[in-house]
């Protein structure tokens, strides 16, 4: 059975403050968590070492990062290597967010090597994936996701793309409250699963946790996570909210 997986993508959001209050409560709700769900946060870059301490010991959840550079040291003014984030305790790490493609440009050949930096200090990567609007409405985004897919991952060997979460977020749903149908949202984690069984095998396509990302929040996860291939959720504005994620977590 596929791990079941809800992270939450707190972005460039809360200050320091605000951001110790939301991990306080969320520590403090430990117990209405479901415990066979994994819980992953990534909060802002600045904050993981002290929530890392704090996190310390409290294996029921996951620290992640929202962002990380290809090697190891350097000079690279401004970057965050894997083994500085490993040396914090990050378990999982945010990788080609659509975010992080349109603002900052990365490409296929940034991101494979992100993702392969994360896997080599046994980080794991989220893999974002996803289409816009008007690639949907052409009728090539089943092409289009595929691409990412195929460029950035299918080098790598199977038993590190068994340890990925891929992320599908279509970029027309995300912070719009918009919301793939679920039949929509499903249509795409069976594909993605039948591509990588093609390309591997049945059984390292099933231990891909393949997690649906865009506008999911308390009204539509009992939906979206009823279907087959969606083992979680990446969660954006709805995870800065104690109920909010709680009821998402909840829903399996």
């Amino acid at each position: 059975m596929t791990q079941k997986i809800v992270a939450g993508n707190w972005k460039m959001n809360l200050n320091y403050e605000e951001a110790k209050v939301l991990l306080k409560e969320l520590i403090n709700n430990k117990d209405k968590f479901n415990p066979e769900v994994q819980l992953v946060i990534c909060p802002p870059m600045p904050y993981l070492s002290s929530f890392s301490e704090v996190l310390n010991g409290q294996s029921w959840i996951h620290l992640g990062s929202q962002n990380n550079f290809f090697v190891d040291k350097g000079a690279y003014t401004g970057e965050v290597s894997p083994s500085q984030l490993k040396s914090l305790g990050v378990t999982f790490g945010i990788v080609g967010h659509s975010e992080r493609r349109d603002n900052f440009n990365e490409d296929y050949s940034v991101i494979s090597k992100k993702v392969k930096a994360l896997l080599d200090h046994d980080i794991r990567p989220i893999f974002c994936c996803g289409e816009q609007l008007q690639v949907r409405d052409s009728n090539v985004y089943k092409e289009f996701i595929m691409k990412q897919i195929t460029d950035s991952l299918f080098k790598l060997k199977a038993d590190e793309i068994s340890k990925m979460v891929i992320a599908y977020e279509p970029i027309w749903a995300i912070g719009t409250g918009q919301t793939a149908t679920a039949e929509q949202a499903q249509e795409i984690h069976t594909l993605i699963r039948s591509r990588i069984a093609s390309q591997y095998d049945e059984k390292t396509a099933n231990a891909v946790a393949i997690i649906y990302g865009g506008s999911c929040n308390g009204e539509n996860a009992n939906e979206l996570f009823a279907q087959n291939d969606i083992d979680g959720g990446l969660i954006g504005g709805a995870s800065l909210d104690l109920d909010s994620f709680l009821t998402i977590a909840n829903a399996f």
